[in-house]
């Protein structure tokens, strides 16, 4: 037999075969779960497909009367002709098999009991939960019978086909009813996301595919929850509007479709099965999503009830603080947890926070206040010692409170209690941030300081390799060029009525150490050499650390003889770890914290402690012996971390290397005191000088927490299990960095261990003990409550798909030197199906096991997951070197939730969209033109596009792009003629150079770094570096596209239902 035909005799013996399956109607709403699961292999008895059939004059069914945001049909059924009926299937173009976007879905019908349309079957009483009625697929036109066209006369082939019909009150425990027959009322979410990407079209009501629709009287009203259902392929549209059924099931996919999914080999196609292949428009849309999104929830999060949904990060919104922390400082992956373990786990969905505790807030938003208790200090619980909060309740007259997180009783300090009102509640709360605000600071006493002593303002040194490759760069010049307009932005905080200025120094090295004596009262600078390595000491008492204002003229002479002095070295052997010491040094000699500010060149290989080997095997990316590259090669680097990292200690470091410089290695100092890793490969001054001059200014800028101390406390049944990100644990609950910044996160994976009630709920506390950059101790709270549920419904309903891909990354890179990559992939793709699976098995209403259901909060899950699989960090080959990898997992570990959206789908702008500013400097102006989806479908060669992931920026100039464009933007004739090599474009007086330089300049403010242009053409050598990060795509053989992926997850969901 052959392959092809036994292949697809096995298909056609699962259940719902030749059915369209996979969930067609991505654009249809789905019934929302039951309140009790239904049971897939339980089996189905549905009735014979001879039905009777509603027809309208023209032989077609009956279109659907048109429906209102709420899902009532203001109007009774009309005979529609063939041009209203084209335009109620939602512009669907059959006969080229083309469909457009799906129409945003609008909201279910509510409440009310459906009686049987004519010519239907007997219906059953109501049926249970608060679904709707759950469509069967039509039949698949017979092979060789081309689709009609919509507007037109259907074939006399279509007319005698008989479709199937079940009554919604056919199957057991349908909307309305448990399974004991109660009726049951509908729970409405708070502020529940709007729905995208699902529904009927507005011309429409709930119906079955190619069947009449129920008439106006009889429609159902119930809330339901949101599914999404992905479109048919053209063969199995055998109805005229099949915006009504669901996702092609994998059985139908024609053989040889490219992709993960198993199949026969694959084989030239007709063009009757070419047409089949699954429209990628018509899968979810993160862009719609967040479109979607953006247009409903912008403007003001009030956090003022318990399990609130925020917007999605990518949403304008300014957060109203009342009694909750807001989301730019803690995200939860699910703001409804079950009150059971065993739900959890059954679901699959990881529960974690994504904490950023000193997040840039926007403009209009309030900043923590700081609240000063005096010698008194924080009132803290007595036994978990958590700190006062709005969810503390007072009792006994307002003398004693209960502590929600241990519910322990603590008596109130008589300087500290107030009355309370006949509600319960203090006469102050209002007046105290710590009763009524989410998020608040406390100033520490003496008992919150090292050794009981108040800290000093901390410093910033900056230790500059001066060794031959970074003379011969431009690295040093440049650098030595810029340090006085660096200097200015040095953060400056007022504490007590006095300024609290940083001090700064500066070391060099190549293979010994220099410091330099900047003391304001010396005509000149002056330099101490250490050449003695292995034991590193700090030379100078007095002068090292000075203020920069104080002593500006001097450092303005030591900017000008550094590269004077160095510019005729030769040496190519440095150190590294030496210089490092000799920063803690400085900062121990001076009693107070601060940061390091490494620029380094090339691998430490000279004899000195610290030292490191080549082993740039990159070949074994990719394999399972990857994971040795990937490790650090020596614990000296990690003890000079965690030295650091107990001291107060932040090491940043900048590495412009020409070759393998180990950073898995080298890089763990960073990792362990909280920094950041940045990188430069060949780095030339004219080519990277902007972007690290300005990420050296962002990164001295920034407000950063020195010295900190982060502990999390949650409430009884659940507890903090695993932690991500850069920082040293000295133990399984304080997470110590030296420094964290604005730009940080902290991701912590949450366990469920005991049951739940939703009286309780479940409650979380963030305590952040820090040095401010005026050098006062003080300590930040976040505040989180989150509900309990019973339903999996309201937990995937309530779920922050952000937050979860934020903590699947994080920990699968962490796995990468531990496990082999095959595991890593193994196991998120296993982890996604479960989720899925879980779903349609107990929240899904009864369907063809051929049809692809996805939860609405989480129908994205599968294109995330196969970015995360395709990403740099994660699946990084021979393509690119260790250090590259290595700097890509460095730098996903500390993303926050929109940095780390953006680094799995990256921001696709066509740039010949957008307006033009009234004048350069005005970026604001600017208006952007909406994001289109990360594939290269939407390229036109006649279009510029920027895109962006946060890392990465690349322009990409179509051929046809008009010659006055071009020639305003880049001075040439044509495309052809721009210099590609150029990062930087050239400053035309002209409103289209404005425009495109107002664009890129407002897309990098957005962003955590400074990056670099790449001009890139069609076919030129860099295009297949930028189609990479086009994550819809396939990207040579290893990799899946989106739709690809799709129908193997869905291969992968159907095994575990069966």
């Amino acid at each position: 037999m052959n392959p092809n035909d036994q292949y697809f005799q096995q298909q056609q013996q699962q259940p719902g075969y030749g059915a369209p399956q996979l969930g067609q109607n991505y654009g249809g709403m789905m019934p929302p779960p039951p309140r009790t699961p239904v049971m897939v292999n339980q089996p189905q008895q549905f009735p014979p497909a001879n039905g009777p059939q509603n027809m309208n004059p023209y032989g077609q069914p009956s279109p659907r009367p048109p429906m209102t945001q709420y899902g009532h049909s203001p109007l009774p059924p009309q005979a529609a002709n063939p041009n209203q009926l084209a335009q109620q299937m939602g512009g669907m173009n059959l006969g080229d098999n083309s469909l457009k976007s799906p129409v945003p879905s609008m909201y279910p019908p509510m409440n009310g009991n459906v009686s049987p349309a004519p010519g239907t079957f007997p219906s059953r009483p109501p049926m249970a939960s608060n679904l709707l009625a759950s469509p069967m697929p039509p039949q698949s036109l017979a092979p060789g019978i081309a689709p009609p066209r919509p507007g037109l006369m259907p074939p006399m082939q279509q007319q005698q086909q008989q479709m199937r019909h079940v009554s919604p009150q056919q199957y057991p425990n349908g909307p309305g009813m448990d399974n004991m027959g109660h009726p049951v009322n509908g729970q409405q979410f708070n502020s529940p996301r709007p729905p995208t990407g699902g529904g009927f079209l507005p011309t429409q009501t709930a119906g079955f595919p190619g069947h009449p629709p129920m008439p106006f009287q009889q429609a159902p009203l119930q809330q339901h929850q949101q599914q999404s259902h992905l479109p048919p392929t053209q063969q199995q549209q055998g109805g005229y509007d099949s915006m009504g059924s669901r996702y092609p099931s994998s059985p139908n996919y024609p053989p040889g479709m490219s992709g993960p999914m198993p199949g026969p080999p694959s084989q030239p196609m007709p063009p009757q099965q070419q047409a089949r292949r699954l429209d990628p428009d018509q899968m979810p849309s993160a862009i719609q999503v967040m479109e979607d999104d953006k247009r409903t929830r912008s403007g003001p999060f009030a956090t003022n009830q318990k399990g609130l949904v925020p917007p999605l990060v990518t949403t304008p919104y300014l957060t109203q603080d009342q009694g909750n922390s807001g989301p730019r400082f803690v995200r939860s992956s699910m703001y409804s947890v079950p009150a059971l373990p065993d739900m959890m786990k059954q679901t699959a969905v990881p529960f974690g926070l994504v904490i950023c505790p000193f997040a840039q807030l926007e403009e209009g938003e309030q900043a923590p206040p700081v609240v000063d208790m005096g010698e008194l200090g924080p009132v803290r619980c007595g036994r978990c010692k958590a700190y006062m909060c709005p969810f503390m309740q007072f009792i006994d007259g307002g003398r004693r409170f209960q502590c929600p997180f241990c519910k322990a009783t603590t008596e109130v300090p008589a300087e500290y209690f107030q009355h309370l009102d006949h509600t319960g509640m203090r006469m102050d709360k209002y007046q105290r941030p710590e009763l009524c605000l989410g998020s608040y600071e406390f100033v520490g006493t003496k008992d919150y300081c090292r050794n009981n002593v108040f800290p000093k303002p901390p410093a910033y040194i900056f230790v500059l390799d001066v060794s031959y490759n970074n003379v011969k760069s431009g690295l040093v010049h440049l650098l030595c060029q810029n340090i006085k307009s660096i200097l200015q932005h040095l953060p400056r905080e007022s504490v007590g009525g006095q300024s609290g200025t940083s001090r700064v120094g500066f070391i060099t090295y190549s293979k010994e150490v220099h410091f330099y004596n900047i003391k304001a009262s010396l005509a000149q600078p002056q330099m101490m050499v250490v050449g003695d390595v292995e034991d590193m000491f700090m030379p100078l008492l007095d002068g090292f650390l000075c203020d920069p204002v104080e002593s500006e003229h001097i450092i303005d002479q030591l900017m000008v003889q550094i590269p004077t002095m160095f510019a005729d070295s030769r040496e190519t052997e440095t150190i590294l770890g030496p210089a490092i010491k000799a920063g803690l040094e400085a900062l121990k000699a001076a009693d107070c914290v601060g940061k390091l500010l490494v620029f380094h060149s090339s691998l430490p290989i000279a004899e000195a402690p610290g030292r490191l080997k080549s082993r740039d095997e990159r070949k074994l990316l990719g394999t399972d012996k990857e994971k040795t590259v990937l490790s650090p090669q020596t614990t000296f680097y990690n003890q000079i971390g965690q030295e650091c990292a107990g001291f107060g200690c932040r090491v940043d470091l900048f590495v412009a290397n020409n070759a393998f410089v180990d950073l898995a290695t080298i890089g763990q100092v960073a990792r362990l005191t909280g920094g950041q890793v940045y990188k430069y490969t060949y780095f030339q001054a004219d080519l990277d000088g902007e972007r690290l001059v300005e990420d050296v200014r962002r990164n001295v800028e920034q407000t950063v927490a020195f010295d900190s101390i982060m502990r999390v406390r949650t409430s009884t049944g659940v507890r903090p299990v695993d932690f991500y990100g850069h920082f040293f644990m000295s133990s399984t609950t304080d997470v110590e960095t030296a420094g964290i910044d604005s730009d940080q996160a902290m991701t912590i994976e949450i366990k469920h261990d005991d049951k739940l009630t939703d009286e309780d709920g479940v409650y979380i506390q963030v305590a952040v003990l820090f040095t401010s950059p005026g050098g006062q101790r003080r300590l930040r709270i976040h505040n989180l409550a989150l509900s309990v549920c019973t339903q999996m419904a309201d937990l995937y309903r309530s779920c922050d798909l952000d937050t979860v891909m934020n903590l699947l990354m994080k920990q699968s890179v962490t796995k990468l030197t531990e496990s082999t990559p095959k595991q890593i992939r193994d196991s998120l793709i296993n982890r996604s199906a479960q989720v899925l699976a879980c779903y349609r098995k107990n929240c899904a209403s009864p369907s063809s096991p051929g049809q692809l259901i996805l939860p609405e909060c989480m129908k994205l899950l599968p294109l995330y997951i196969n970015c995360l699989l395709n990403c740099d960090a994660l699946s990084g080959g021979s393509d690119m070197s260790i250090d590259d990898r290595t700097f890509n997992m460095f730098a996903v570990q500390t993303m926050h939730v929109g940095a780390s959206l953006a680094y799995l789908y990256p921001r696709l702008v066509p740039l010949l969209d957008a307006s033009a500013p009234a004048s350069p400097s005005d970026q604001d102006d600017v208006v952007l033109p909406s994001p289109v989806r990360c594939t290269g479908d939407k390229l036109r060669d006649d279009g510029v596009y920027v895109l962006d992931n946060g890392i990465h920026m690349f322009l990409w100039i179509g051929l046809s792009v008009s010659p006055e464009w071009i020639h305003g933007v880049f001075g040439t004739n044509s495309a052809a003629q721009i210099d590609i090599d150029r990062t930087k474009l050239i400053e035309l007086d002209n409103p289209r150079s404005q425009q495109v330089r107002s664009v890129i300049a407002q897309l990098r403010s957005t962003r955590q770094r400074h990056m670099r242009l790449t001009l890139v053409r069609p076919r030129d050598k860099l295009e297949f570096v930028f189609r990479k990060f086009l994550v819809e795509d396939k990207h040579g053989d290893a990799s899946s596209s989106y739709v690809d992926f799709l129908c193997h997850l869905h291969k992968e969901i159907r095994n575990l239902l069966n």
